[in-house]
This record gives C-alpha cells, structure tokens and sequence, in this order.
C-alpha cells in the first residue's frame, strides 16, 4: 500500500501517526511539508479528498492565524487554500493519504479509516 504523510517531526500526533504506518509495516512518503509545502492545487486536492472546507484543515494555534485576520467570515476557500500555501505552519497536521482516501489524522485514529 502506497501511504503519503504530510508530516511535522516536531507534532507528537503526527509522529504518533508515522508511528502507527509504520507499525503496519508500511514505509510512507513523507512530506515534512513545512520544508517542502504542498502547492495550493494540491491542497485543494486534498481538502477535496477529506470532503472538508479550508476552515478545518487551518491551524490557529502557534500560527499567524490571528494576524493574519483568518477568522474573518469573509474570507474565500481560495484565499484562506493561498495563504496556507504561503504559509505551511497554517496547515494542520497530520495528513495521510493511501489509495482508501485522505484524512487529517486529528486524532491520531482517524488513521484506521484508510488503512
């Protein structure tokens, strides 16, 4: 199985997460995507794949959420994908992709929903 992990070493739920792939004795692509940040097509893509809005793929806390006036209504899909693309530390984390699906693994078991 072909596994994909947009992963923060520094997360404890994302290397719980890695933890748990491998411990199924997959090895994963990992995007430590703060130094490699996914384009905003491919967030796009994903935000599609979970079936979910930007709004719950952001992270606010020990981002620039708040200065960056992101809890404002007004803000489009399009800005809010623009911005995490710009700013990685946006995105929460982690994000799994296998051929089942794509999840933001928050909690750590959403993983089982597509292993």
């Amino acid at each position: 199985m072909t596994v994909t992990i947009w992963h923060n070493p520094a997360c404890s739920t994302s290397r719980k997460v890695l933890a748990a792939i491998r411990d199924r004795g997959i090895e994963p692509t990992i995007v430590e995507y703060l130094k490699d940040p996914p384009s905003a097509a491919e967030i796009k893509a994903a935000l599609k794949e979970m079936g979910i809005g930007p709004r719950e793929l952001l992270r606010r806390r020990g981002t620039p959420y708040d200065d960056l006036k992101l809890g404002e209504p007004n803000r489009t899909d399009s800005e809010l994908i623009a911005v995490m693309a710009k700013h990685p530390i946006l995105i929460e984390r982690p994000v799994v992709h296998t051929r089942k699906g794509t999840r933001l693994c928050r909690p750590a078991e959403r993983l089982d929903e597509i292993l």
